[in-house]
């Protein structure tokens, strides 16, 4: 992919995102009839601007995209007409502040269940749950898991694909938990494996959490057959045709599928020999694979795919997974209630030591996940753009000055005293909120970096 596949996606979604949560705090302040004097996507001085509504709004796009703002009538910021006091925000009670405040944070979670909830609905093909054992013993061997299990549901949650598993076993794991595996075998037989997840590593970036318990999906034997071809792609430009089944590169025999992909990443930009068999009769055909960025590395691709396989078994490895309405808005909310928890737990355990700030991320790694996402279909990107979403909302809920959290933090203090907060009190606690965002940024900008370089 080039620095576009990344930059349009990142961009897409992260202006969704700005524009969803500063509509969530634009509409509740108009609700409570405060005066609204701009709408901002991004900081910094205002590169397009367009006046609408009754009350000239300024509907404006600045120079530096990382976010946003709703700037309110106030006379904390300049002097208010009398005629026009009643719509200031700081003359509103201190509970329509709140809400007009709090609304954009809840406006992105509306949107994160409102696209799993879509998802859910609609339907997706997803890789069924059927594990098989890592090389490497762990936790799973430990615990009498084989290679074919299917896991119908853990600890009684139902499980129907394979991300869903994934998702499960780390919301235990943060709990640091055993868990009870209810599979069926390839012999069509329940049977139940307990799986030790307490004191498991969670700061342990190199590997995915679910093969340092040692599992990975399972598949049949794929030949090396192709199942379909990207339009454009160094497959179609090269003639190769649906059907071919690959059966050397470079004088190499190919055992199937999974060793034809791994040949094609480690040849980015080198031009391979295929020797292919079509209709019986064998051909041989050049390629040039297309170089990607994946994770920071460098690959191959040649654009084609796989039909669906099936087993000698007759096991198929994906199926359609799909949701009535009323389900799908459940498990949408119950699925944002959830990552949002999960969210708070990290951050908890960041801010205790037990897992390193290593794990934070920045803008180039969200925009390096926008472009993988992106390229695996629209599903993984609103997927993507959900999760996003609420890491959003948690973040603007912190109890930081500057932030969101912050300004609710010193309603609630209002609240409970019975008056505002003194001025001095408040610039400080900004002062120091700005200080602490900007050490967050810088930190998961180097990050950012160190996964760059390092790869």
């Amino acid at each position: 992919m080039n620095l576009l596949d990344y930059l349009i996606p990142f961009a897409i979604a992260l202006g969704l995102l700005i524009l969803v949560h500063e509509l969530g705090h634009y509409l509740v302040a108009r609700w409570c009839g405060v005066k609204v004097l701009r709408f901002s996507i991004g900081f910094g001085k205002p590169l397009l601007v367009h006046r609408a509504g009754r009350d000239g709004t300024e509907w404006a796009l600045a120079a530096f995209p990382l976010g946003g703002y709703v700037k309110m009538l106030d006379e904390r910021e300049g002097e208010v007409p009398r005629a026009e006091l009643h719509r200031a925000f700081n003359r509103q009670s201190v509970w329509r502040r709140f809400a007009i405040v709090a609304a954009g944070p809840l406006a992105n979670f509306l949107l994160a269940i409102v696209l799993y909830w879509g998802m859910f609905v609609v339907g997706t093909d997803e890789l069924r749950p059927r594990v098989a054992l890592t090389d490497t013993p762990a936790i799973a061997a430990a615990a009498g898991m084989r290679d074919g299990d299917l896991v119908v549901a853990v600890d009684d949650e139902p499980v129907r694909s394979w991300q869903e598993l994934r998702w499960i076993l780390l919301k235990h794991a943060v709990d640091n938990r055993r868990v009870v595996l209810h599979v069926r075998t390839f012999e069509d037989v329940d049977a139940f494996r307990v799986l030790d997840l307490t004191g498991i590593d969670l700061d342990d970036g190199g590997t995915d959490l679910i093969a340092r318990i040692g599992l990975r999906p399972w598949r049949p034997h794929i030949p090396a057959v192709i199942g379909r071809l990207v339009e454009g792609g160094a497959a179609q430009r090269a003639g190769l045709a649906v059907g071919d089944e690959v059966r050397a590169i470079d004088g190499e025999a190919i055992a199937g599928w999974a060793q034809l992909v791994e040949r094609v990443r480690h040849a980015a930009g080198r031009e391979l020999r295929l020797d292919v068999l079509r209709a019986g009769a064998p051909l041989s055909l050049r390629v040039m694979p297309d170089t990607e960025t994946e994770s920071g590395m460098k690959i191959g691709r040649i654009g084609v795919g796989v039909a669906e396989p099936i087993g000698a078994d007759g096991q198929a490895m994906f199926a359609e997974v799909r949701y009535g309405v009323l389900e799908g808005m459940t498990k949408a909310v119950r699925q944002t209630w959830e990552t949002s928890v999960l969210s708070l737990q990290m951050i908890g355990r960041m801010l205790l030591g037990e897992i390193s700030w290593k794990n934070l991320s920045g803008p180039v790694t969200i925009a390096d996940y926008a472009g993988q996402t992106a390229q695996l279909g629209i599903v993984h990107y609103l997927k993507f753009v959900a999760m996003i979403s609420i890491s959003l909302g948690v973040l603007n809920l912190l109890p930081i000055p500057v932030l969101d959290g912050g300004h609710l933090l010193y309603y609630v203090v209002e609240i409970i005293k019975g008056g505002p907060i003194p001025e001095r009190v408040m610039e400080i606690g900004q002062q120091i909120g700005l200080a602490l965002l900007v050490m967050l940024m810088a930190f998961a900008f180097y990050n950012d970096i160190n996964r760059l370089i390092s790869g």
